[in-house]
């Protein structure tokens, strides 16, 4: 044996403890995603994703969690080179009442033209103190950024407001007359906020002493702006503002809410927000801010009983239409579809896709019967479009599953379950058609 071949082996086997002493998840993959080579602590993030414990391709483990992921590698021009940086997969919903969820950071290495390697990591942790860290920026900007220019409005115990001030009409344009009296709501545009969205928020203040929110804000003249707004608590004595009609208030604590414009700061962070929050092919929420959202609406829920609804939606037969037409067709089919979902639902529901054609819609203060209602209006409108791919005009439907929260539902996993057993449902029936978890007769009585 050599002194060549000697060290050469020694240097195999130095790369081969690395690989799998490293402190990250290491898998080495071909073009199409076999996995050549993996490290234990790789095969122990990906093995809750992986069916029949099968860690053959990792495109495939991914494909529940992160669809598009063939795709960028595919579609990844340069001879070597990152096919994706750092970017976040949620593998489960969790819940503050269960554990916490598990978010895996992934980034793909080109190596040459018949190698990737990818690089795992849980950072559950890091998002934990990264999601603190901006409600923290939040309550600091909210009230040291910008002090100059900003509506000042005093509410009573109910959200309504009775004060105005200058503030109210330099950023928002609004009267006197039109505002006094009416719920803070009037500053924000229609579909965006609901009643109980309204007493969400003083409640979150009620418990925490504050609750800061950033969205879009409605103006006199119709127009929106991108707006900070943050609700607290005050003591009475220290606010001196009496309430709409001079009598003076009768509860112990009225609330500030602070409107700031920040719409020059949100357009430059947009692309940051894009990358974190949205799917990157369709722009609707993608999976991880689903599961943030329908988290809180739960724990708001439980705090105080209210309608709330959840439909997932599948695009019929879409395996069909990659390999017809193929995936770049399939791409714009889903485009569509998400197009056509953010025209029909509101701005307060949440749209996220999930899955490979898998979306999902949740619908706060809304009935069995009216999410129903508006997942079959959402059917009727794919059923009547086509799109064109290269001169080819493509048709396709969707199916979707209803349920709604309920005592016996348990959690986010367990709700979701229901709807999914409704989409099946639906499938099994024919497919281009809407079931629901429950008898919607039973809730047209009440709804």
């Amino acid at each position: 044996m050599t002194a060549l071949t000697v060290n050469l082996e020694s240097e195999f086997e130095a790369l081969v403890q690395f690989l799998y002493l490293a402190p990250v998840g290491l898998a080495q993959v071909d073009r199409d995603g076999e996995i050549l080579m993996i490290n234990p602590l790789s095969a122990q993030l990906l093995m809750p994703l992986a069916r029949d414990a099968n860690l053959t391709n990792l495109f495939v483990v991914l494909e529940s969690v992160l669809p598009d992921l063939r795709h960028m590698a595919t579609d990844f021009a340069m001879p070597h080179g990152k096919v994706c940086d750092g970017v976040r997969i949620q593998l489960n919903a969790g819940g503050r009442s269960k554990r916490d969820p598990q978010v895996l950071s992934l980034t793909l290495l080109k190596l040459d033209a018949d190698r990737m390697m990818a690089v795992l990591n849980d950072i559950s942790e890091q998002v934990k103190r990264e999601a603190q860290l901006r409600h923290n920026e939040m309550w600091f900007d909210a009230i040291l950024t910008g002090v100059s220019d900003y509506a000042l409005v005093c509410l009573d115990h109910q959200g309504r407001v009775v004060e105005w001030n200058s503030g109210i009409g330099r950023v928002t344009g609004f009267e006197r007359d039109a505002v006094v009296g009416q719920p803070f709501s009037v500053f924000y545009p229609g579909g965006s906020i609901t009643p109980d969205r309204v007493s969400d928020r003083l409640r979150e203040a009620d418990d925490s002493g504050w609750s800061l929110d950033d969205g879009w804000r409605a103006r006199a003249d119709g127009s929106r702006f991108w707006g900070s707004g943050m609700l607290a608590i005050l003591p009475e004595r220290l606010t001196g503002f009496p309430a709409s009609g001079g009598a003076a208030l009768d509860e112990n604590s009225i609330y500030c809410l602070i409107i700031r414009d920040i719409t020059e700061k949100r357009d430059a962070s947009e692309r940051q927000r894009k990358l974190t929050s949205c799917d990157h092919l369709t722009g609707v929420a993608n999976r991880r801010v689903f599961f943030e959202v329908t988290d809180l609406e739960i724990e708001r829920w439980k705090r105080s009983p209210r309608l709330l609804s959840m439909i997932v939606i599948d695009a019929d037969l879409f395996k069909t239409i990659n390999d017809q037409y193929g995936h770049a067709a399939g791409d714009v089919v889903l485009r569509d579809l998400a197009e056509v979902m953010m025209q029909v639902f509101r701005p307060i529901d949440t749209v996220a896709r999930i899955g490979g054609e898998e979306f999902a819609i949740l619908l706060p203060s809304t009935s069995l019967v009216q999410a129903h209602a508006a997942a079959e209006r959402l059917r009727a409108a794919v059923e009547a479009r086509r799109v064109e791919v290269e001169g080819i005009r493509i048709a396709y439907t969707i199916s979707g599953g209803v349920a709604s929260m309920e005592d016996a539902t348990g959690g986010l996993d367990a709700w979701m379950k229901r709807a999914d057993r409704a989409l099946y449902a639906a499938k099994a029936a024919g497919r281009n058609r809407i079931e629901a978890s429950g008898p919607l007769y039973a809730c047209v009585m009440t709804a």
